[in-house]
């Protein structure tokens, strides 16, 4: 009987620790793929090492049986019989909320695993012994949903605000990125060495203090904590944490500025800029995952090892010995869980949210970090959630990037499925509860069945998917396909303007060319060829905003763009298929005032491309002022070489009229040539003014 029960057990937890792994991990990578600072496969990877390595060298060997004391069974010896009602609600408590993940992750849903288990574990406590439940710390629970991405949405939009305004803004950014980096560097890596020795190190230095090797209370927060002078007793900061944390802060500020100093950007501008936040960004990822493995494997293994205490010595107390087996199956469990199912939601963090660059991806860790650093000290102690304070820090860098940035239909299903954690599991906990009847054959049925079902629901409509790993798409500026890297929508769509104008320039040369007097079959080809390949480019923007990828612009807004920007190409393929109907008006001062407005037309289009660029680098910099002016300018430009050409035509068709009586039907040819060129500059004109609602916005 102990054998099949732990077993069981253990194969419950090794499910938990799957589910762990394949949602909560989009806290440390979500953000550094949607922004293109690591590919999907490279951030599984570097997730799946240091969740690893942070669950089974740093998760704690001893374990609060009753996790975040939801439970209070007061200071009286629980009974055998009570014990062993726990023990198997314990397992109904993590199938409950391991099953939950599955449903939640299978929707791309990053929620609590910690209130999950809670959830489950309340469920139970309900149905076993209500007066057991502590709905203080269930009240704790429920205020987290608000106040953590609340606060985590404050400070990451308030670390943009700064990088935009210090950084963005500044004439020359990467000379302003090599000075302000490394003072940025400084109270990252402070946060960051805190939060290391706060949470995740947290049961290494209890560890060590039970075995009598150091005392806990020089370097974690004090429980009874009045003061944040690090040289009192009972210091919610201990001056050996304080001083530890500055050395990290200060070592890495000094060898950013030593890097900086001697590094030689490869990239111009806003990717300049980027490239020095992919190094923060990843730093801040890895950090995050070794937390989490460090923490959040208690939610599998916490509740296992009750259960093997529970099962072996027949009564339950207040902790439990965590053996080396269970944190070596937990961190697999969750190295596997990132491996499989870990990009769903990575896809609702990093891309569907809102719109994200190594920047801002950097400064919704940095919020996150800060926030959960806060809540853990003993003057809040209250039990917050990382993804929850991470969605809030991601929706916080959208409303400090531009307009339309949040796509707050994703933020409200993220924010209905947290609401939904508790209820859901403490339900689900119940009903298995009673399923099992305390009898360790009706939990191997029960569990296989439930599991299998689940997984065969969930997993059934996504084998009839074409792609079953969505395609990831960042904004950052160096992305391309060859790389692994995903492609930033505005880079392509600067791509598709610069094919756009190869298709206005091998209109002109077709222009040239009848003009001349010479074959123009070629350029007429070259022209309907160029305009082919803008075409495809075009739908290729229109499948990657089919994944579902988050702009700063509104999508509706942004396909209308494109639509523009297209309609340059087909009138210019109009303008060369016109130019092959039949021979020009044979009258010299007129084709030369056709190909004159030919020209000015060409020039309208590469001044449009020039604007299309600055619109890239208004995105890259969260719509600063400076580019913003500077677009206005471009758009200027552009309405100014529009009017030039309508001038030109006005010139052209006033001497084809006045001179074309004897020949009308090639005045009336060339005319209409004529017409087309206008239709060109016209679409570019409109291509250009369809920006204009994001520079005012």
């Amino acid at each position: 009987m102990f054998t099949l029960i732990v077993v069981l057990a253990i194969l419950i937890a090794a499910y938990m620790a799957w589910n762990i792994g394949a949602n909560d991990v989009a806290n440390a990578m979500g953000t550094s793929v949607g922004s293109g600072a690591l590919t999907l496969r490279r951030a599984i990877i570097v997730a799946a090492v240091f969740e690893f390595l942070g669950a089974v060298l740093f998760g704690s060997h001893v374990t609060d049986t009753i996790r975040k004391g939801v439970l209070d069974f007061g200071d009286e010896e629980i009974s055998a019989e009570l014990s062993d009602k726990l023990m198997f609600g314990f397992m109904a408590a993590l199938l409950a909320a391991a099953i939950w993940l599955t449903v939640a992750t299978k929707w791309g849903l990053p929620v609590s695993t910690t209130h999950s288990i809670v959830g489950g574990v309340i469920g139970m406590g309900l149905w076993i012994q209500p007066s057991a439940v502590n709905w203080g710390k269930v009240l704790e629970i429920v205020l987290s949903w608000v106040a953590s991405p609340l606060l985590g949405g404050i400070l990451a939009f308030l670390s943009f605000w700064v990088i935009k305004k210090v950084i963005m803004e500044h004439d020359n950014p990467v000379d302003r990125t090599r000075v302000v980096a490394p003072i940025l560097a400084f109270p990252t890596f402070f946060v960051l060495g805190l939060a290391l020795q706060f949470k995740a190190l947290k049961g290494f230095y209890k560890n060590l203090d039970s075995q009598g090797v150091i005392n806990k209370a020089n370097w974690l927060p004090a429980d009874a904590g009045t003061t944040f002078n690090p040289m009192s007793d009972g210091a919610w900061i201990p001056l050996n944490s304080f001083l530890v944390a500055m050395a990290i802060g200060a070592f890495a500020s000094i060898a950013m500025y030593l890097v900086l100093r001697r590094y030689e950007f490869k990239e111009d501008g806003y990717a300049g800029v980027e490239r020095v936040f992919v190094w923060l960004q990843i730093i801040t990822a890895c950090y995050v995952a070794f937390a989490h493995g460090a923490n959040d494997v208690a939610n599998a293994i916490g509740p296992m090892a009750a259960i093997y205490q529970i099962a072996q010595d027949g009564t339950l107390a207040a902790s439990a010995e965590v053996p080396i087996g269970l944190l070596l199956l937990g961190g697999a469990g969750i190295t596997v869980g990132v491996a499989t199912w870990g990009y769903k939601v990575m896809d609702t963090i990093g891309k569907k949210i809102t719109h994200i660059t190594p920047s801002r991806g950097f400064a919704a860790e940095f919020g996150a970090a800060t926030t959960v650093l806060i809540f853990s000290m003993p003057f809040l102690a209250v039990p917050i959630s990382t993804t929850h304070t991470l969605v809030g820090a991601v929706v916080g860098v959208g409303l400090a990037g531009g307009a339309s940035a949040v796509d707050f239909r994703v933020f409200a299903k993220s924010a209905a499925s947290w609401v939904a954690s508790l209820p859901v599991a403490g339900l689900g906990a119940v009903v298995f509860f009673v399923l099992f009847a305390q009898n360790p054959i009706n939990v191997l049925i029960v569990s296989v069945i439930s599991v299998v079902l689940v997984i065969y629901v969930m997993t059934r409509a996504e084998l009839k998917e074409k792609e079953t790993v969505p395609i990831v798409v960042s904004e950052m500026p160096d992305g391309d396909t060859t790389s692994g890297t995903p492609r930033s929508v505005f880079k392509v769509f600067h791509e598709h303007a610069v094919a756009v104008e190869k298709t206005v320039n091998h209109m002109l040369q077709a222009v040239n060319d009848t003009v001349s007097g010479n074959d123009a079959t070629e350029s007429i080809k070259a022209t309907q060829d160029a305009e082919l390949v803008a075409d495809e480019i075009k739908a290729e923007i229109r499948d990657m905003l089919g994944t579902g990828v988050r702009l700063a612009v509104n999508k509706t807004t942004f396909l209308h763009m494109v639509t523009r920007q297209d309609r340059i190409a087909d009138y210019a393929q109009n303008v060369a298929e016109q130019l092959s109907f039949r021979p020009l008006y044979e009258n010299e001062e007129a084709r030369k005032l056709l190909l004159v407005m030919a020209e000015t037309v060409s020039s309208t289009v590469s001044k449009y491309e020039d604007t299309v660029e600055m619109l890239q680098n208004l995105a890259l910099s969260g719509f600063g002022k400076k580019e913003g002016g500077a677009l206005r300018q471009l758009i200027r430009e552009v309405n100014l070489l529009e009017h030039k050409a309508d001038e030109d035509e006005v010139l052209a068709a006033t001497h084809v009229f006045s001179e074309g009586d004897d020949h009308p039907l090639a005045a009336m040819h060339m005319y209409r040539v004529l017409q087309r060129l206008d239709d060109v500059a016209n679409a570019c004109e409109k291509a250009a003014n369809a920006f204009l609602p994001l520079v005012y916005n």
